[in-house]
């Protein structure tokens, strides 16, 4: 693709803007359209989106989700010429990917990008691309000015594959979360945690993400750039929550797999545009849902039923299964179980709080415990009652 040939970029949030102004940067002839009428100064942009299509050799994509593409479409096909190359570098689902694919035909090329705006500006994207061989020949070197083009056998596959990234991004940033929220707990300054997190697994995106991760605040001064007066406190965002969280959707809707992560997302801090590093600041749950679950610890540490009283509910039942058969105790039955004496092996026995999840008003939370040679896998329901919070249920699994 040589400089006197159009480049019409369709899309100019942060990596529409991000792409045009690359490609116009290096030499290209670049005329960008938005839907927000957005200008910039670095390339030419149009209000018309079939002047962009018509004068166009190449459509490049960048569109937030699989509905924008079919509307951005519908809307400029007539203006399409047979030879020009439809470039989508979106992420969207895989059965769209399948569907714009059949559509446009040979001359579509599904390019999904990892990396954001740094990596655009850098020439750095990693582009997992299905096309036909003579189209990927023909739109090669406008990709590969934005990064390494990496062949892929079918736009469904290349759509699946960019959503599966991003997924193992979404677990990064959350581990880094958790990983803060224990350095909180255990004293540890932000800045020494973010020190020794930057040496090790997580330290690329340590690195990247710095500006939004080093204030202790950072959390409730963070916001985002778009559509506020102020800037966030880390700057403008590179790939904001609301985007990964759509992703995560996406994912989820076309596995039909359970993914934890899209409701953590969802209760992120900062607000769905603050960039996703904002999400890793969030706090640790509040000591009011985690006092019955306390509560809870210290019957069995005591044996004594008053502590299984403030935890739970009055109508709170305990199921699970024992010695073969389903059982279902009312709060009554299950605290007649316990004299008020802790066990004689009590010293060798432990318990642990492994996850805690709210949402609202309601919670669910997770526990091991471990007393002599049983261990129990408690599952708890929790609701939030006059300011308070109480198990309004548990089921349990003993491992044998």
């Amino acid at each position: 693709m040589t400089a006197q040939h159009t480049i019409a970029v369709l899309g100019l949030g942060r990596m529409g803007e991000a792409v045009a102004t690359r490609l116009a940067a290096q030499g290209r002839q670049v005329l960008g359209w938005t839907r927000s009428g957005r200008t910039s100064g670095s390339f030419d942009t149009t209000g018309d989106p079939h002047e962009a299509v018509a004068k166009a050799d190449v459509v490049l994509l960048a569109l937030f989700d699989g509905p924008a593409c079919r509307q951005v479409l519908d809307t400029v096909e007539d203006s399409l010429r047979a030879d020009t190359m439809v470039v989508n570098l979106g992420t969207i689902a895989p059965a769209e990917a399948s569907e714009l694919a059949r559509r446009i035909g040979a001359s579509y090329v599904h390019a999904p990008v990892l990396g954001s705006v740094p990596a655009v500006a850098a020439g750095a994207l990693q582009i997992l691309t299905a096309a036909d061989p003579d189209t990927l020949d023909r739109a090669r070197p406008v990709l590969e000015a934005l990064g390494t083009v990496r062949r892929v056998d079918d736009a469904s596959t290349a759509a699946a594959l960019k959503l599966i990234a991003n997924s193992s991004l979404a677990g990064a940033v959350l581990a880094l979360r958790d990983a803060l929220q224990q350095a909180d707990a255990l004293g540890l300054s932000r800045t020494q945690a973010l020190d020794v997190l930057e040496l090790g697994h997580l330290g690329g995106l340590v690195a990247r993400k710095r500006p939004f991760l080093d204030s202790e605040d950072s959390e409730t001064k963070a916001a985002t750039a778009v559509g506020t007066a102020a800037a966030p406190a880390g700057g403008t965002a590179d790939f904001t929550i609301a985007a990964l969280a759509k992703d995560m959707n996406l994912l989820a809707a076309a596995s039909d797999m359970p993914l934890r992560c899209v409701s953590e997302l969802a209760n992120a801090p900062g607000g769905p545009e603050s960039d996703i590093a904002v999400a890793a600041t969030a706090r640790a749950p509040a000591d009011s849902v985690l006092a019955p679950l306390r509560a809870y610890i210290r019957g069995h540490a005591t044996g004594d039923p008053g502590h299984f009283r403030a935890a739970f509910l009055p109508t709170a039942h305990i199921e699970g299964v024992r010695d073969g058969v389903f059982v279902s105790w009312p709060l009554d039955e299950y605290c007649a179980l316990f004299d008020g004496s802790p066990a004689p092996d009590e010293p060798a026995r432990s318990r642990r709080i492994d996850t805690v999840d709210v949402h609202g008003t309601v919670a669910t939370a997770t526990m091991t415990l471990r007393h002599g040679p049983d261990t129990f896998t408690d599952i708890f329901l929790l609701v939030r009652v006059d300011d308070r919070w109480r198990v309004a249920n548990k089921a349990y699994h003993r491992h044998l």
